[in-house]
């Protein structure tokens, strides 16, 4: 009760909300005030009617992204609707100030079917220099995403699909790399086939995994070649094989990513995993298994989860706000392929660097360093804004998506430096 009370005067006091607008021009004399509108305003008016690039020098445009939602998929909590969706997107916006700098403003969308919500985006869509799509369900967002990336010019992000992705594949790598495992070789099984494990097996095979060293599950069983009841989206990871359930798939398998629900994964299928197992267990808030029964039942596991109160939170925040601004630095039109890669890289080899005083102190000084308790950066730690932003942007550059030149102001070393 104490914690309820607490996140809703979070929220609640002093003021209503997380986020507000603020004014970046001088309005305290008449003459600011005939600039910043009539008959001042007329002038950068005409310019971007002559040339519409001229909207990323005179206005915010370039440095704003739109956190867009329809409610149909609230975190954990499911489809509540576009307004109680509101605190999440706030949210988001909030997270994409704090760690990157970017203006953000959410915007929720009450839509009766996945094309009124893409054409109600599509009409907006000039306003911002990019958008994160949020909270939307499976198998919805796929076609939408689709859809806005094709209509829009400029970058469109599913965030629960491709940031939950980025950052799930820098860690897996990561232990991987540890657990002394081959990705070529390695066996995965992922608990879940919705938008999040979709987007995280596709990158992890474009990272290197094997597609028949994959099974994916969802809540029928093992997603194989033989089922007439696949969506053309879990279709694409349908392989042979005689297993059928969790129990027949995780015998033997290197690594498991779960994003499904609670208690998923029994004590028994974990130990028959293969040596040095990796346990992704992501579900929110309580994941597949505790990592304390999970240590317990196989002390040589490499554990990650959702949550902040154990090590190895697998947390978007360690991507999509770096991610969008170095697609927004230099006016990408979208985020590609090489993009994610760039960024699932830039993640993973800043883990492996020496952790700043600074970092350690903001986690109640526990000594952090590149091992199974270590696999992935804090969301703290100040330097992912130049690595991921600078990595993004130089793919962005170098795969022909990019609209202005690498910024000679890169790599960041803070927001203030934006």
């Amino acid at each position: 009760m104490e914690k309820k009370q607490a996140a809703l005067d979070y929220h609640a006091l002093p003021k209503p909300g997380k986020i507000s607008i603020e004014i970046t021009k001088p309005a305290e004399t008449a003459l600011d005030l005939s600039l910043a509108y009539s008959p001042g305003v007329a002038e950068p008016v005409r310019a971007i009617a002559e040339n519409p690039e001229d909207v990323y020098r005179y206005t915010g445009k370039g440095n704003l992204v739109a956190v867009i939602s329809n409610g149909s998929a609230i975190l954990g909590l499911g489809n509540l609707g576009a307004l109680a969706s509101k605190p999440v997107m706030e949210g988001k916006a909030l997270l994409f100030k704090r760690f990157a700098g970017v203006d953000s403003i959410d915007i929720e969308v009450e839509s009766e079917s996945p094309q009124a919500f893409i054409d109600t985006v599509k009409r907006i869509a000039c306003t911002f220099g990019g958008i994160n799509l949020e909270d939307i369900k499976a198998p919805e967002c796929f076609e939408i995403e689709r859809r806005l990336i094709e209509d829009c010019d400029i970058p469109v992000f599913h965030d629960d699909q491709h940031g939950t992705a980025i950052v799930t594949a820098a860690a897996m790598l990561n232990a991987l790399e540890i657990a002394g495992k081959d990705i070529e070789e390695a066996k995965l099984v992922c608990l879940g086939a919705g938008s999040a494990a979709i987007a995280c097996v596709k990158l992890l095979i474009s990272c290197g995994f094997k597609p028949e060293n994959i099974l994916m599950l969802d809540s029928k069983g093992v997603i194989h070649s033989e089922r007439n009841d696949l969506n053309q989206y879990k279709a694409m990871f349908a392989v042979e094989t005689p297993c059928r359930t969790l129990d027949d798939a995780i015998d033997g398998a290197d690594a498991f990513l779960g994003v499904s629900g609670a208690n998923l994964l029994s004590p028994e299928q974990l130990a028959k995993m293969a040596d040095n197992p990796i346990v992704f267990a992501c579900a929110n808030p309580d994941p597949e298994i505790r990592p304390e029964l999970a240590k317990e039942v196989r002390p040589d596991v490499i554990m990650a989860t959702g949550r902040s109160d154990y090590p190895n939170q697998v947390n978007n925040v360690l991507g999509f706000p770096f991610i969008f601004r170095g697609a927004l630095d230099v006016r990408a039109s979208r985020i590609n392929e090489a993009m994610k890669i760039a960024a699932v890289n830039a993640i993973r080899e800043l883990a492996k660097e020496p952790v700043p005083e600074v970092v350690m102190k903001a986690y109640y000084g526990v000594k952090l360093s590149f091992g199974p308790d270590y696999i992935i950066p804090k969301p703290m730690d100040s330097r992912l804004l130049g690595r991921v932003s600078a990595a993004v942007a130089q793919a962005a550059v170098d795969s022909g998506v990019a609209r202005a030149e690498y910024p000679g102001h890169y790599p960041l070393n803070s927001v203030a430096d934006i």
